[in-house]
């Protein structure tokens, strides 16, 4: 069976939250032990994070940090109440 490319779409903002959250999160003990549970994911991580690091110009840019936040802030105020802990409703 050949293997087809899927493409996944996703906004700046959620590229940038993403790949920065993967950055911090890929190596951390409970990352990876979570992780190689089942290890065929990792390859799939490995090409979704090569991919935003190499098509985000705003890593490094000086003004990454506040571009962050700013991505951050957008995306929460589109999520509204999703994910929020319920000592926080």
């Amino acid at each position: 069976m050949a293997e087809d490319d899927f493409t996944i779409k996703l906004t700046r903002d959620q590229a940038l939250v993403l790949s920065d959250w993967l950055d911090r999160m890929m190596g951390t003990a409970e990352f990876d032990s979570l992780v190689n549970q089942d290890r065929a994911v990792w390859s799939p991580l490995y090409r979704i994070a090569g991919t935003l690091e190499t098509s985000l110009v705003e890593v490094f840019v000086p003004d990454y940090p506040a571009r962050l936040d700013a991505a951050r802030k957008r995306l929460l105020d589109g999520l509204g109440e999703v994910g929020r802990p319920v000592d926080e409703l």
